[in-house]
């Protein structure tokens, strides 16, 4: 599969944009008329600098209302036309792309454009040049490629080509299965490009909201596929115009589109029709059958707030690494590693965000296989020395420069916890709360991070997205958006802050970072829970009365039980599945928490509850604009 994407999908100059796309791994790169424009030097010093990348131009685009012009404006699309050949001759590309006329003034007919295009055929001809015919979803007379290519086709010229888009396809709900008739000959290049489902205006939602293939909700990959089933090998190309993007790291932004393109690849390639689509073969996404541990990094006063902490929640000392400091508090299936390591990349990761979950393991069928498909799809691989007959867990970077461990059941590694632990006896009592496991990670991320790492996740494991939804702050909008598999076995919460007012952004802005902000218990029993809590001491976050008026109005709820809930802080929500209960810890630091929730067959994430929860958490936050406290990991319940 040979990869390309346009300059105009992300930001900078062009010279940081040439070297993004090389780093990130592309063969090819289209040269947006703009981004030469800007530039000061010639396009023989653009061809250089491309070349000196060990890059190929795949195409120079785009050459706007050319065809179906009349006098005079014919005549000077034409000298237009001449233009873009010498500019493309010095550069050292053969392609450009002509997109469907939008001008009020162009005439409409199959047969007037394909004598246009047959004459533009015969200029390029003679500079061997070749000519690619793009369908607008907005076009004047021209929004369907099934126009464009019945205009290739009376064309006649085979210098004349068609430019498939899947946006331009798509977003007008236009049948794919009209490409499988199309000659692979004659599809010149592929534009891939996703986006969210949004009833707008189809330029500006083109304009704006385009993303990677993966990231939104279009059927990209069956459009692949039925290109893919042409037998076309030429380029598949990015062209993602986005304001998010515009404003993110090049080098990041064009990572995620070779990450994109990768995984688009290997999902066609698994359909039997499309051989001639050629990827590195990987394994498939790997299922996660638990999380294992989620690992903080702490010093020692730290550490012994989180771990009172802990036992409150019913947790108790179960283990003790054989030769680091870690210790492993256990409940249920719950294992929480609390690293006071003095060096290490814990040590390290402690220095810039201070106390933190910086690691998570999950379980995977086969933890090698994992690995693999990981570093194929881009994700960075880690390792440090571990010590004389420990484990090396393999391991991937993650949210925010964190760690995800690979264990599984087939190796050495589903024995962790008897080669790297030795079991303790926990001398401090406290009641076991009815924690069963880890219902939910929430991370919380930049704004413009989150399509990121939807796609990192939904790349790597078998996971899919739910839709995004906003979560109301009092001082703003965070957007949530879930990935998650179909037995519950790993859900993640993904949060992006847009400000830091927000208690999203308040998290990102003290920590130096991305990372985990809360961490999800699950219970069969919360009223025995809520009771085991009690009893050790635990301090809920005191959720206003008012809520609880409201609650039982709305849902209809028992007084008996509505007083209960607020006799306990628990907050409650329903959907068309079940019930759901929700009860939450005070602020560690600087805005993290734990959660503990039941299910009765809900299966969302009690969104309607979050101003409530973050409303009651800012309580706990230092004041807007009082000095930072020393202690960043003081214990505020």
């Amino acid at each position: 599969m040979k990869t390309s994407i346009a300059t105009v999908s992300i930001s900078g100059e062009l010279p940081e944009k040439l070297a993004a796309i090389a780093k990130a791994g592309f063969d090819g790169v289209e040269i947006f008329e703009n981004d030469f424009l800007a530039f000061d030097g010639s396009p023989a010093d653009v061809g250089r600098m491309v070349r000196d990348h060990g890059l190929e131009i795949t195409l120079f685009q785009p050459f706007r209302d050319f065809e179906g012009m009349p006098e005079p404006h014919r005549t000077r699309t034409f000298d237009r036309a001449e233009r873009k050949f010498d500019i493309m001759q010095q550069l050292g590309t053969d392609l450009v792309l002509v997109c469907s006329n939008v001008s009020p003034v162009s005439q409409g007919g199959i047969d007037r454009a394909a004598a246009d295009f047959h004459e533009l055929g015969e200029r390029a001809a003679k500079r061997g040049l070749r000519v690619g015919y793009e369908a607008l979803a907005w076009g004047k007379h021209i929004f369907d490629h099934r126009d464009a290519w019945e205009v290739v086709r009376r064309a006649d010229h085979a210098n004349i080509g068609l430019i498939l888009d899947s946006f331009h396809t798509l977003s007008r709900k236009i049948d794919i299965n009209s490409i499988r008739s199309i000659p692979k000959e004659k599809i010149f290049i592929v534009q891939l490009a996703d986006a969210p489902l949004i009833d707008m205006d189809l330029l500006y939602w083109s304009r704006h909201f385009r993303n990677m293939p993966g990231e939104g909700d279009l059927p990209v990959t069956d459009f692949t596929t039925a290109i893919a089933e042409t037998g076309y090998d030429g380029y598949f190309s990015l062209e993602i115009f986005n304001d998010q993007f515009r404003g993110g790291s090049a080098r990041a932004i064009a990572a995620d589109g070779h990450r994109s393109l990768i995984l688009l690849g290997d999902r066609v390639r698994r359909n039997p029709n499309t051989s001639s689509l050629t990827v590195g073969a990987m394994p498939e996404r790997a299922a996660v059958k638990t999380v294992g541990f989620v690992e903080f990094s702490l010093d020692d006063t730290d550490a012994t707030e989180l771990i009172a902490l802990l036992r409150t929640l019913g947790f108790r000392n179960t283990a003790r690494h054989r030769s680091k400091q870690v210790q492993v508090y256990s409940q249920g299936d719950i294992r929480l590693l609390v690293n006071t390591e003095r060096a290490g990349f814990a040590n390290a990761s402690y220095a810039v965000h201070g106390p933190s979950a910086y690691a998570v393991a999950l379980a995977v069928g086969d933890a090698g296989e994992a690995m693999a498909r990981a570093v194929a799809l881009g994700a960075e691989p880690f390792s440090q020395p571990v010590g004389t007959g420990e484990l090396s867990i393999p391991a991937i970077r993650g949210v925010g420069g964190g760690l995800i461990y690979m264990l599984d059941d087939k190796s050495d590694l589903g024995r962790i916890w008897d080669i790297d632990f030795v079991p303790v006896t926990d001398e401090e009592e406290s009641q076991p709360a009815h924690l069963c496991g880890i219902d939910h990670i929430a991370q919380t991320v930049a704004y413009e991070e989150l399509l990121t790492w939807l796609l990192f996740y939904t790349a790597i494991f078998e996971t899919q997205k739910t839709p995004m939804v906003d979560i109301i702050d009092p001082a703003g909008v965070v957007r949530s958006q879930v990935i998650e598999n179909t037995n519950g076995t790993l859900r993640i919460t993904l949060n992006g802050a847009e400000n830091r007012r927000t208690l999203a952004g308040h998290f990102i802005a003290e920590t130096f970072g991305s990372g985990i902000q809360h961490l999800a218990f699950s219970t069969d029993d919360i009223f025995l829970t809520a009771k085991a809590l009690k009893q050790n001491g635990f301090q809920p976050l005191h959720i206003s009365p008012n809520y609880y008026d409201d609650v039982e109005a709305r849902f209809g709820l028992d007084p008996e039980l509505s007083e209960w809930l607020k006799a306990e802080n628990i907050l409650y929500d329903r959907d068309e599945y079940g019930e759901f209960f929700q009860l939450y810890s005070g602020s560690y630091g600087e805005g993290f928490f734990f959660e503990i929730v039941e299910r009765r067959g809900y299966r969302g994430y009690g969104a309607a509850n979050a101003i409530f929860r973050i409303a009651a958490l800012k309580k706990l936050i230092r004041p807007e604009g009082m000095p930072a406290i020393t202690n960043r990991s003081s214990l505020e319940l």
